[in-house]
């Protein structure tokens, strides 16, 4: 599948109309519904297949952001072989309690995943979050970032590079 039919394919199986409260307050006329993409096993395969030439040479974990960045994470980290941890909003309360399931983060080299970026601030708590932990985080993944220059700048001033495999200009409007 070429990137623009991968597009295609993203945008009439996700992209939806009407009035939306988006993760950062703000509200929107269109929304890209991600688990309606996520949840079709030969789109989320080529996501990965085409996402996995974004990841940065080095990168020891993929720390995927719950809970969309969760499948993409998955589905990357089975096309590269590149080890994968879970990263919740928040530490459980019970069992181990961590912020970061799967594999000790400290001193390694970790590439973030989320699955939608508007304005970063996920993105942002999470990278925080991570660093308090010990990562070395320097990337961030996404399949989509619908937000401008704003959020890329956010996210630079925290030391972070953003790798779209989309832009919201990559789909009709």
């Amino acid at each position: 599948m070429t990137h623009q039919e991968l597009a295609q394919n993203i945008y009439k199986i996700a992209h939806l109309k009407g009035d939306f409260l988006l993760r950062s307050g703000q509200r929107s006329t269109e929304y890209f519904d991600k688990y309606r993409f996520e949840s079709q096993p030969h789109i989320l395969k080529e996501i990965a297949e085409q996402m996995k030439k974004l990841i940065p040479p080095g990168t020891e974990i993929l720390a995927a952001l719950e809970m969309g960045g969760i499948p993409v994470g998955t589905a990357l980290s089975l096309a590269t072989g590149i080890p994968c941890v879970f990263v919740r909003k928040e530490a459980k309360e019970y069992g181990t309690c961590q912020f970061a399931e799967g594999l000790e983060i400290k001193g390694k080299k970790v590439c973030v995943i989320e699955d939608v970026i508007t304005s970063g601030g996920q993105v942002l708590i999470s990278t925080a979050d991570l660093r308090k932990l010990g990562a070395q985080i320097d990337n961030v993944l996404c399949v989509i970032h619908r937000g401008g220059e704003a959020a890329e700048n956010k996210l630079k001033e925290a030391g972070l590079k953003l790798y779209p495999l989309f832009l919201r200009t990559d789909f009709p409007s």
